[in-house]
């Protein structure tokens, strides 16, 4: 028996009407939570619900609203304008005088209005008249003008755990009116566990998995749903990833931190996380580049060497071959000697170079192809370095005389730095 095909999508028909239907977010609604407590007290202010795709943000607006007893007016940024707002502001300005209510009006994808828009709220949420609920997958901080957003409550929402997960689909499993229970099927927890794992804590996801995953069992006569059909239904895992957004920054940054701690197991975790979800494999070689210099540099100069060469071998050769380069390169960074000394130093002379006075260079290090620039004083005391034992002028100063105290380069006693910093007093590098 299959499910009926004009119905909407399992995950449509599950949405929860009321907060004891919501699973997930505990640190919201739980007995104590912020948004519970709200509610409780009927102090309800404007807020952005902040979080990946399908944990239930548009589910919560909903629950909200009736729970106030509020109008609920929604819509989503990519198609209104400022004709749009400014009509559902009046509207919602006639409905306060008239019937005493709050509008709450809920914008889809916030984050993608543009300043002006952002704008045309202001007044109407400073004056209660609507109670503005936002939801957005991208940092609001980056995202919403300052003057909004300090007038909004920011609540940040997971991706929903396996405990919420397996709640949500068995409940599914067992509804007759709104889910599948009508085929009479079941499923192990493994199983269910499978498409908790595909699903990358959305629900909606992992609901959409489940009925199509059903509806083969169905097919099939079966009583079970098996790992057979959930494989079939997933096909691949969802690897939750936006190459523009902050989820990217937040990968790159766990990859070049796990690095730079020398876990060698997360590092590989954090680059197949990128690479299996489509980041552009000349973006992470660059950062490997970037890496051997600021956090490895001279402790282990070979770093270096192995990033340029897995960034070409993956110029070269492309994906999915060349991930097997950009490996390589992390765990040999991970497992190598680490040290910023090189990082630190460039930094301390650069501000140097911008914060003070621009020193002339020395005469006696300035090139004299001219008779002229020679009789002014060019090259005049230059002492060339090989000439003299240990390849070194003793007594030729290179700084300019205000920044002769200045010493940048201070190398750490790991790697091959710990060679360069014991032969430092004799000049001396093996």
């Amino acid at each position: 028996m299959f499910v009926q095909k004009n119905r909407p999508p399992l995950a449509e028909r599950m949405r929860p009407r009321e907060l004891d239907e919501y699973f997930g977010q505990e640190k919201l609604l739980a007995d104590g939570g912020v948004l519970r407590t709200m509610l409780a007290e009927g102090n309800l202010s404007s807020f952005i619900l902040w979080g990946p795709p399908g944990v239930g943000k548009t589910t919560l607006a909903r629950i909200v609203a009736r729970e106030t007893d509020s109008k609920w007016i929604a819509f989503t940024a990519v198609t209104a304008g400022m004709k749009e707002i400014k009509a559902v502001m009046n509207e919602a300005e006639a409905f306060m005088k008239i019937e005493g209510r709050r509008t709450i009006m809920f914008v889809d994808e916030i984050h993608r209005f543009n300043k002006a828009q952002q704008d045309a709220f202001l007044p109407y949420v400073e004056t209660g008249t609507i109670c503005l609920v936002g939801a957005t997958t991208e940092n609001p901080s980056f995202e919403i003008n300052s003057a909004l957003l300090s007038r909004l409550k920011v609540f940040v929402m997971d991706e929903l755990d396996l405990p919420a997960l397996l709640k949500i689909m068995n409940n599914a499993l067992e509804d007759k009116e709104r889910g599948i229970g009508e085929l009479e099927l079941t499923a192990s927890d493994d199983t269910l566990k499978l498409i908790a794992a595909y699903s990358s804590g959305d629900a909606r996801t992992a609901l959409n998995s489940l009925e199509l995953a059903a509806n083969l069992a169905s097919k099939r006569g079966q009583k079970e749903i098996s790992e057979k059909e959930i494989r079939s239904a997933v096909q691949q895992a969802v690897l939750r990833y936006d190459k523009d957004g902050e989820n990217h920054f937040n990968l790159i940054s766990a990859l070049h931190k796990s690095i730079r701690n020398s876990d060698v197991q997360a590092s590989l975790y954090w680059l197949a996380r990128m690479m299996e979800a489509g980041e552009e494999p000349l973006y992470v070689a660059r950062r490997l580049v970037r890496f051997a210099s600021e956090d490895i540099g001279l402790a282990a100069p070979q770093a270096l060497n192995q990033a340029v060469a897995a960034m070409q071998a993956v110029d070269f050769i492309g994906v999915p071959e060349g991930k097997l380069a950009l490996a390589q390169c992390v765990v040999y960074m991970a497992l190598a000697p680490k040290s910023n000394a090189l990082y630190k130093a460039y930094n301390e002379a650069a501000q140097d170079a911008l914060n003070t006075v621009q020193h002339p260079v020395p005469l006696h290090l300035r090139n004299a192809p001219t008779k002229l620039m020679k009789e002014i004083g060019y090259a005049k005391g230059y002492q060339y370095a090989h000439d003299y034992e240990g390849g070194k002028a003793e007594n030729m100063k290179c700084m300019p005389a205000e920044l002769a105290h200045r010493k940048y380069f201070q190398p750490s006693d790991r790697g091959f730095e710990g060679k360069v910093r014991k032969a430092e007093n004799n000049n001396v590098v093996e």
